[in-house]
């Protein structure tokens, strides 16, 4: 992360690398989830579309590029290409049982999809997503779905959580979006952050925690990420959540607009913790991809 260092708070960096294409459509990527642990993706770009490809590794198993990347254009329930940014706005994704769901921000709303890597249809319909429209801020609102364990207390519910869609004490709308504990609850908002991605844990000792990942932008310091570590038993309809910050990091290390973060598990039962960042297309910004170890 642009020193020797590996151990920052709660997690070692395993590795990383910049991803460059010369395609115009390149880029804007927003959040990705791993078919196969650490090696095969599907991702969303908030310009309306997806990618897919494969992380590549060295000989001890470090991310070393991506192989087979491609891009395809989200469509809408017509079959058409969707190319006006208020609905082409996707920000968050989650994948199970061969659907994809992928939340919007600027037109809210949650939208499901039959994955196919080989060429994604139109929706098949879409998720009430509980939190009031109103309550949605214009180009801050869900930038967050996952997908709780199925043998926890939300039974394999879908969550979401805004990015800075805030109540009167500044604390961020989430809603649990389906089952016997769907409604709303909120994340305490601390410190500037707003949330740009989120997921559960797999087993392991915080098995079923929520990670979330965060940004802090301001014109003097410029860009930070946090990564927060929610209980998953905090999580229910009512509740104000809080965790504790696994690691925080701003641009005195290798970082950038991070956006997208997907948790799996290593061959060796480590929890890992993958990181894509969003270059908005522009020349200032990169897209990485960071590899974390959570340690236990």
């Amino acid at each position: 992360m642009g020193s020797n260092e590996t151990r920052f708070g709660a997690v070692e960096f395993v590795g990383g690398f910049e991803m460059r294409a010369s395609e115009r459509v390149f880029g804007q990527l927003s959040a990705l989830r791993f078919l196969t642990p650490g090696r095969d993706f599907v991702g969303v770009a908030d310009h309306g579309y997806w990618f897919f490809g494969r992380i590549a590794r060295d000989a001890q198993g470090r991310p070393a590029g991506v192989e087979d990347f491609r891009m395809q254009a989200m469509l809408d329930d017509r079959g058409r290409a969707v190319t006006v940014k208020r609905m082409a706005d996707a920000e968050g994704l989650e994948v199970a049982d061969g659907i994809a769901t992928v939340s919007f921000e600027r037109e809210a709303r949650v939208l499901e999809y039959a994955l196919d890597p080989a060429g994604m249809a139109g929706p098949l319909g879409s998720l009430d997503f509980v939190i009031p429209r109103g309550e949605l801020r214009n180009n801050q609102g869900l930038e967050t779905v996952a997908r709780a364990p199925r043998d926890g207390p939300l039974r394999g519910a879908r969550i979401v959580v805004a990015e800075r869609s805030i109540d009167e004490n500044g604390d961020i709308f989430a809603a649990v979006v389906e089952g016997p504990g769907k409604g709303i609850f909120k994340v305490r908002r601390t410190d500037g952050f707003d949330v740009t991605d989120g997921v559960f844990l797999p087993e392991g000792v915080f098995g079923g925690d929520l990670v979330l990942l965060e940004r802090r932008y301001s014109l003097v310091s410029g860009v930070a990420m946090r990564l927060r570590r929610i209980p998953g038993e905090t999580i229910r309809p009512g509740a104000l959540v809080d965790g504790e910050a696994l690691v925080e990091a701003d641009l005195g290390y290798r970082i950038d607009n991070m956006e997208g973060l997907d948790a799996w598990t290593r061959a060796d039962g480590a929890t890992m913790l993958s990181l894509v960042s969003d270059d908005n297309q522009s020349f200032l910004q990169r897209t990485l991809y960071l590899e974390f170890r959570l340690r236990e």
